[in-house]
């Protein structure tokens, strides 16, 4: 009760800001903001209530069509220092994973944290034969905090999913759901040391790129002994190193391996911010910190990536209707104003070439939530993790034109997939597919001919007297039925009010008083009954065609 009274404290003191009670999407209006310097006291707030809710606000940064943009600005620079947890604490979790002591397990291991964070700290460490290593191990306790948090946040979305227009809008407890199984999924760091191998696979034909490897002999749920990655952050280059080295082959290398890891494989990091990136002695780019990694279904990663490729080209209208196929139209859709709205937008962009296409697209989901579209998540995380790219490759070569390297390395991918979709296997697929179709189909259609020709042709519409259609026409007959016996209670008694009789109540006759009073509670029964258990009709949605 004590963490959720924490909980309803937050939301209740930013209920105006725009985050949980709803904001104003249209731009020519007025949110109404709190005051000044709210939304940096707004991260404050969350980093003081503990890691679900510091990685809560990393999720809320990339939803624009949730969060106002002030707030999204403060939220992507929260941080999450906080007190290392005792070195016992740590050896503990560490022998209770690995089965054995960590002087067993290694050949040194230093017990000052090179980091901490919410969840886990990061200890240096040298294998037995002196390889360096950094061994990430997660604090204790903090899944049972994660959880109980969790399940407190499900209760708060279903209700503000009941009450709100913004939970109706996004559906927050379904995005919350989704929250979670992220969230739980990044405890195991099984999921992250598999996420480091396969993007080492999908990066090596990036030589530039370099993703640590785990050991996987020293790894299990809680423990992640990876390769160590050293260097220096990619905002904290020497300058003279900057002239010494370009950095332009890095940064190029870095947005065409992220784009060919999105739309070839399926999978986002959304956060490749300069604390997950180190530039190594030897001019390699490292990349860590896996733990979140959306995947992408290939039909919507098919659908992402023509949107991508209409808006560098600067085609609205094919934009607009890439994501309508991809959302959901709920009941206030204005599909004139999106239209017209998404066309100015794309034609901005298309006439000035320094805009970033990363926010290009969160501008794009924001305009869609205006105009009454319920937008995937994955656009939201891929506009997210081409921003975070971008700044990134500012940070280590701010004349590169990354708007040259997408296109270019766009057109590459197209040209991937539509080699992968010519290989043997798949071209195997469709001819069997093909063969199937040849062979069954002119039996069906005889059959169906068939059917016809002798008047035996029907239409079944199966479950019709079990649909909420016959449930309310009963509901009607009852209640109309119920209406007109208390009716016809209230008029019997009102007339034989005059007809004396031995007893009486009240002073009235008391068999008239008797069916007066059955009408009453009858006729508030029936009102009772309406305002309590009558279902209101849900708002209409609509999906976008496939």
């Amino acid at each position: 009760m004590s963490r959720r009274s924490q909980i309803l404290r937050l939301l209740l003191r930013y209920r105006n800001s725009g985050v949980f009670s709803g904001m104003n999407l249209d731009p020519g209006g007025v949110t109404e903001l709190p005051p000044e310097g709210d939304a940096e006291q707004f991260v404050t707030d969350l980093e003081a209530l503990g890691p679900t809710f510091v990685k809560l606000g990393q999720m809320l940064s990339t939803r624009p069509d949730m969060v106002p943009p002030d707030y999204i600005a403060a939220l992507e620079r929260m941080q999450e220092n906080v007190a290392p947890v005792p070195l016992e604490r740590i050896e503990e979790v560490i022998e209770k994973d690995l089965g054995a002591p960590v002087s067993r397990l290694f050949g040194s291991f230093d017990p000052v944290p090179l980091g901490c964070a919410s969840i886990a700290q990061v200890h240096r460490a040298t294998l037995r034969d002196g390889t360096p290593v950094a061994v990430k191990v997660q604090k204790p306790e903090v899944a049972v905090q994660l959880r109980s948090d969790l399940e407190v946040l499900r209760n708060f979305a279903n209700a503000a999913d009941r009450l709100t227009s913004i939970g109706r809008r996004v559906r927050l407890a379904d995005w919350l759901n989704e929250f979670g199984k992220t969230l739980v999924a990044e405890l195991d760091y099984c999921n992250e040391a598999e996420n480091l191998a396969r993007f080492g696979q999908h990066l090596a034909p990036f030589p530039e790129l370099w993703v640590p490897q785990p050991v996987w002999d020293l790894s299990s749920h809680r423990v992640l002994t990876m390769e160590l990655a050293n260097g220096v952050r990619v905002d904290s280059i020497p300058d003279v190193r900057r002239t010494e080295e370009s950095m332009e082959p890095l940064a190029s290398a870095l947005i065409r391996g992220y784009l060919d890891q999105i739309f070839v494989h399926g999978e986002i990091h959304a956060d490749p911010h300069p604390g997950n990136l180190r530039v190594t002695p030897d001019k390699r780019l490292a990349i860590f910190d896996l733990g979140m990694v959306a995947h992408v279904p290939p039909r919507l990663r098919e659908r992402l990536l023509k949107l991508l490729f209409a808006a560098v080209d600067g085609r609205g209208e094919e934009v607009a209707e890439e994501i309508i196929g991809i959302s959901t139209r709920l009941e206030d859709y204005d599909e004139e104003r999106y239209l017209r709205e998404t066309g100015q937008m794309i034609a901005r962009y298309a006439a000035h070439g320094n805009h970033s296409e990363g926010r290009v697209v969160l501008d794009l989901v924001r305009i869609a939530t205006a105009c009454g579209l319920r937008t995937p998540p994955e656009l939201s995380l891929l506009g997210k993790a081409l921003l975070n790219l971008e700044s990134v490759c500012r940070a280590l070569c701010p004349d590169l034109d990354t708007r040259d390297v997408v296109e270019k390395q766009l057109q590459h991918v197209m040209r991937a997939r539509l080699k992968k979709s010519l290989s043997a296997a798949n071209l195997a697929s469709e001819a069997m597919e093909l063969q199937a179709l040849m062979r069954e189909g002119p039996r069906k259609v005889s059959d169906i001919l068939a059917l016809v020709a002798e008047n035996r042709l029907q239409v079944r519409v199966a479950g019709l007297e079990e649909s909420r259609l016959m449930e309310s026409l009963q509901k009607i007959a009852n209640r109309v039925a119920a209406g007109i016996i208390t009716a016809s209670l209230i008029m019997a008694s009102s007339l034989m009010m005059k007809v004396e009789t031995g007893l009486h109540f009240l002073g009235y006759p008391a068999f008239a008083m008797v069916l007066f009073l059955l009408g009453v509670i009858l006729g508030l029964g029936i009102i009772a009954s309406a305002l309590m258990f009558d279902r209101r009709t849900r708002a209409r949605e609509e999906r976008g065609h496939r």
